[in-house]
């Protein structure tokens, strides 16, 4: 059992059995839930603009390599520098050049997913260099030094009491459970932050095309100013969050904005050309825009799961997630969480290695079912699981299956096995949970089904 595994069952085990935990993620969705469906109940057919959202983006994914040229080519013309990255550590290595080239010593930073994905605080901290979130919920994790919690809510886990206490420890600010004030103490530790940085970084939600444009969706206004007030702003995103049409924007900013907060809009939403132009009041002096590749294309080359690079980073699929309900977001230990990364992180990470993520799964659907833009979420994670087996089968598991087959395919074979399971079954008490147990995985935390006195088929025949 490796590290990774070993982990998340523990983490798993321990979060599953805290009902405070599981009630504050419960409560916290449940205002979702129904923030999201009356949004959902105003357009004329939400299961049509899911269809139209598929359809763009596998038309995106299907011409990735056109709409990157075109992209890249429309961004140059109006003066950025694009840079290319097919590694975490190229990524890294890009940022902290353009860093020291800029002899930059404060870094302020909106939401992006991607630089949590390589790892690029810990490596400008590593290097010297301050490296302030100005995302809410990313500052307060930030603080409590830990991984943002969830893709679009990073602090959900946490009551306004313990950002109080957090607020108070880190920032001196006097104890109080407000929502308004601790915004605002917040906000004060931040300002002078934004205006001493040297640099910003941003994410990205979409990149268009068609314009060169890059699209940022926020709540808080914290991107704008990153991007607004810093001399240079390097922005990351991963290559598959490419549009083709300016006009996408009309469906997907707003079906973001509902499957993602339950909201009609999202409050800010810009668009980014490239450094600031003769006559504009604002903007970087430099802007650079780094492509992340990371192991995406070979995603792209899996024509059976090559769809999971549609999703648009919405977290519907964690908040409908029965998994991730009971375990929360930092039990996965990776950067996706949730049904989507169950998916994508063997693919990005190596499938042995994550392969555990997409066994922690009810197959439920639901995923699938709740995806803006129809990704086949829940077969995905069965796709994993049978190629993980393909690549370093179980020998044990092999003969086993060998011998079930073996056995169903023979009636006879079949009804001595089902006289023996009801003999069995009288017993089994005896044993529940000890070693000798066959079933003691299921049975630590549940009961074993009883089998029926008759099955079907002999139900039948007494009929007959």
């Amino acid at each position: 059992m490796n590290a990774f595994v070993r982990g998340f069952k523990e983490d798993a085990t321990r979060l599953a059995g805290d009902l405070r935990h599981r009630g504050l993620i419960q409560a916290a969705l449940n205002k979702y839930y129904g923030a999201r469906d009356v949004k959902k109940s105003k357009y004329q057919s939400w299961e049509d603009a899911r269809q139209a959202a598929a359809e763009i983006k596998w038309e995106a994914i299907n011409t990735l390599d056109k709409c990157l040229v075109d992209f890249t080519a429309k961004l140059e013309a109006r003066g950025t520098r694009v840079h290319w990255a097919g590694t975490a550590e190229q990524a890294r290595a890009i940022v902290l050049n353009i860093v020291r080239e800029k002899k930059a010593r404060s870094i302020i930073k909106s939401k992006a997913m991607t630089s949590e994905e390589i790892r690029l605080n810990d490596a400008l901290e590593h290097a010297g260099f301050e490296v302030v979130e100005s995302d809410l919920g990313e500052y307060i994790v930030q603080l409590r030094k830990q991984a943002p919690y969830h893709i679009v809510f990073p602090a959900m886990h946490l009551t306004r009491g313990e950002i109080s206490e957090l607020f108070e420890r880190e920032l001196g600010s006097a104890p109080t459970d407000s929502p308004e004030e601790l915004t605002m103490i917040a906000r004060r530790a931040l300002r002078s932050k934004y205006i001493a940085a040297d640099i910003g970084i941003t994410g990205a939600n979409f990149a268009i095309a068609e314009t060169g444009m890059i699209s940022i969706t926020e709540n808080e206004g914290n991107a704008r100013l990153t991007a607004a007030l810093p001399k240079t702003v390097i922005t990351l995103l991963g290559i598959e969050k490419v549009l083709p049409r300016l006009e996408d924007l009309a469906l997907f900013l707003p079906m973001l904005a509902t499957a993602g907060a339950g909201q009609t809009l999202t409050c800010y939403n810009t668009l980014y050309g490239g450094p600031r132009q003769p006559g504009e009041c604002d903007g970087p002096e430099e802007y650079h825009v780094l492509l992340l590749d990371n192991k995406r294309t070979h995603l792209l080359a899996d024509a059976e799961q090559r769809d999971a690079l549609h999703c648009i980073r919405c977290g519907a699929c964690l908040n409908v997630c029965p998994i991730y309900k009971n375990v929360g977001g930092h039990t996965y230990g990776t950067t996706y969480s949730g049904p989507i990364g169950s998916v994508i992180t063997p693919h990005l990470r190596g499938l042995q290695e994550w392969k555990h993520l997409s066994d922690a799964s009810s197959l439920c659907g639901a995923c699938t079912e709740t995806c803006p833009v129809k990704i086949n979420l829940h077969h995905h994670l069965l796709h994993n699981r049978r190629n993980a087996v393909r690549q370093n089968p179980v020998w044990w598991e092999k003969l086993a299956f060998i011998g079930f087959a073996f056995i169903v395919n023979r009636p006879v074979l079949y009804d001595i096995g089902k006289k023996l399971a009801r003999i069995g079954q009288l017993f089994h008490p005896l044993i529940k949970g000890s070693p000798l147990d066959p079933a003691r995985a299921w049975t630590k935390t549940r009961d074993l089904p009883e089998l029926a006195e008759k099955s079907f088929h002999e139900l039948w025949r007494e009929r007959r």
